[in-house]
């Protein structure tokens, strides 16, 4: 099936403190965006890449290419006023027998181990999302403060790229938005979607390396794990 990937690019930057929006910062001497982009193409040259971004940030987005004489091929997708509107504008885009990733901007290092997995598990099942196991004890708290332990092994943290069976995700869009316009906050993310649908939700095993870059602490991260994939100076 003919594979493409929604990247969703519409950070401000208000965490990392910086006037600059997160996805351009660069790491390594490139923009994070375009580490991200290539890490699709680099992959699997054939996946058609949708950047959605802000409609006031893709002139600035254009510059950047030219500055960094940028060339990989890629559409861009105007982004909604949130994240559910970004994405199903970015799906509008996706035709065909197809499977479509919808991926955060700022991962730039999900690896190939990740993508194959994803890709190929939510061709046979529909759809496929990275989760690793948490390291971390954890404790619920309720809405009087009180908490309680909860047992780490039954949970996971998610990741992205979810990927999914174009049809399917698409009509879970169009599902969502029907029943309920009010209630678009409350999906956390595109397998939230997915499920309200009524699909089942298949996962995969993620990469404790594919850490998401909203923070100057996850910045600094970042650049040591830079040095594992390969991303040099340029």
């Amino acid at each position: 099936m003919k594979r493409f990937a929604v990247v969703v690019a519409g950070g401000k930057g208000l965490r990392m403190n910086n006037l600059i929006p997160k996805q351009f910062l660069c790491l390594n001497g490139t923009p994070i965006l375009m580490r991200t982009i290539n890490r699709f193409k680099s992959f699997d040259p054939s996946i058609e890449v949708i950047v959605v971004l802000p409609e006031e940030q893709i002139g600035y987005w254009n510059e950047l290419c030219e500055k960094h004489n940028f060339r990989t091929p890629h559409t861009i997708a105007k982004g909604g006023t949130a994240r559910f509107f970004s994405v199903g504008n970015g799906l509008e885009l996706v035709e065909g027998d197809s499977v479509v990733a919808i991926h955060d901007g700022v991962r730039p290092f999900v690896n190939d181990n990740v993508l194959k997995s994803a890709y190929e598990t939510a061709e046979a099942k529909g759809s496929a999302i990275p989760v690793v196991p948490l390291v971390d004890s954890i404790r619920f708290v309720d809405s009087d403060g009180n908490s309680r332990t909860e047992d780490r092994s039954s949970f996971r943290l998610v990741q992205t790229p979810q990927v999914f069976r174009t049809d399917m995700i698409q009509a879970s869009f169009k599902k969502a938005l029907e029943a309920d316009a009010s209630t678009i906050d409350s999906y956390t993310d595109d397998a939230s979607v997915f499920e309200f649908a009524g699909n089942r939700i298949e996962l995969v095993d993620g990469d404790y390396d594919n850490i998401k870059i909203t923070s100057p602490k996850d910045l600094e991260a970042a650049s040591v794990i830079a040095t594992r994939f390969g991303f040099t100076n340029e």
